[in-house]
């Protein structure tokens, strides 16, 4: 069986120009959900059915009974990502809760068949306690090769994600910290290029110390870039303040420790005062006054949605490379790069986790497909480039290969 996305047959072409959406159409591409099952196996004879089904489907099942490895082969669980949300951190809306987050899942589920070729069934959980969403799992296990974990809020997301890999003999990624982190990584190594800059040389600031905030942190410190300065609601993250101080074992004052080489203090003028990169991964504004603090040539990646931390045409006045997380503006950081090739490469590798050298060489592959064409308004390639996936497939696997 395989999940099937549902697409109208007059869909446009990924290069005509949008028409504005409106409620109806956005409703009635909804009804009955985005996802549908289909069989792989022909039953339209008495010999189909006594194939698929019974008698000959014990034979299978016997066999696995004997040899569970072979369930990897004979059913679709080893590829089959499931998609998993207590519903605690939906996009731009929050709380909203299991059901409501539903939609969203199964529009993730869509997007791992469409560009990831994988079967994906979405899983909303009503319960927010990190052990139950753990234990649910665990029992889940065999029929599932994969937890793609989504719009799950912090900090309980970080623990959520840590037990999960312990406690799971397969991958596990929170695509909302690291699906980022990964095209942000991509997007920058590009955007140095067109400023003439050495990626490890930037001097960085991550304005949201969240999931994704920590996450793009992580990623940018294990590729090299030394002076990464993280904002959270109360300034500067620096291991002297005496919140972060107070609690040495959280995520925040482990990053400290690795973070912010210079020991800025402060605000967001304290922080940008010098810098080349801003990244906006929280819903704070960013002062146009701040952008002025930036060095020349600055680089401007405001990704909150629907609404970025500054509008293009303000950021553009005073940098030379800028990104949202919106498709109706050039550069859109877009998740949709990186986690169905990162999926796909890791099951192709029969890997049991996703790890930092997978996700560094998903960010190269990303990276090394914008050279092409490489410009201030092209860092990334579109969300629609058919080479994407199965481009970060084969870096990912080959990284799972060698470790």
């Amino acid at each position: 069986m395989s999940i099937e996305t549902i697409l109208p047959a007059d869909a446009a072409s990924p290069e005509e120009p949008a028409a504005p959406l409106t409620d109806a159409e956005i409703f009635a591409a909804h009804q009955g959900g985005k996802l549908a099952i289909s069989s792989t196996a022909p039953l339209a004879t008495k010999r189909d059915l006594s194939i698929a089904y019974t008698p000959g489907v014990a034979q299978v099942s016997r066999a696995i009974a004997a040899d569970p490895d072979l369930a990897k082969t004979l059913t679709w669980a080893q590829r089959l990502v499931v998609v998993v949300s207590d519903g605690t951190a939906v996009l731009g809306l929050g709380n909203i809760g299991a059901s409501a987050s539903l939609p969203v899942m199964e529009g993730k589920s869509a997007l791992f068949k469409t560009f990831g070729e994988l079967d994906s069934i979405p899983l909303v959980l009503n319960t927010t306690d990190v052990d139950e969403i753990v234990e649910t799992l665990v029992r889940l296990r065999p029929s599932f090769g994969a937890v793609n974990l989504e719009d799950v809020s912090a900090p309980r997301c970080f623990e959520l994600e840590e037990k999960l890999i312990e406690a799971l003999d397969c991958p596990v990624m929170h695509d909302d910290q690291h699906g980022t982190a990964v095209v942000v990584l991509a997007a920058l190594t590009g955007a140095a290029k067109v400023t003439g800059r050495e990626l490890a040389g930037l001097r960085v600031v991550i304005s949201g110390a969240g999931a994704a905030g920590i996450a793009v942190a992580e990623i940018l410190l294990a590729a090299g870039i030394g002076d990464v300065v993280l904002l959270d609601s109360r300034g500067v993250i620096h291991r002297n303040r005496a919140d972060i101080a107070a609690d040495p074992g959280s995520k925040k004052a482990r990053l400290a420790a690795r973070s912010n080489p210079r020991g800025v203090d402060g605000g967001p003028g304290e922080a940008l005062l010098g810098a080349d990169v801003f990244i906006g991964v929280s819903s704070s504004k960013l002062d146009e006054e701040h952008l002025k603090l930036m060095n020349h040539s600055s680089i401007v990646f405001a990704l909150s949605n629907p609404d970025p931390e500054v509008l293009p045409e303000v950021a553009r006045q005073y940098a030379a490379v800028v990104a949202t997380g919106r498709s109706d503006f050039p550069n859109q950081i877009n998740n949709v790069l990186a986690f169905p090739g990162i999926f796909r490469g890791a099951l192709d590798a029969g890997a049991r986790r996703i790890t930092p050298a997978m996700k560094l060489a998903a960010a190269r592959a990303i990276a090394a497909l914008a050279e092409d064409g490489l410009s201030a308004d092209y860092i990334v390639p579109s969300p629609l480039d058919p080479r994407v996936a199965p481009a970060v497939s084969a870096a990912v696997a080959a990284a799972a290969e060698a470790e």
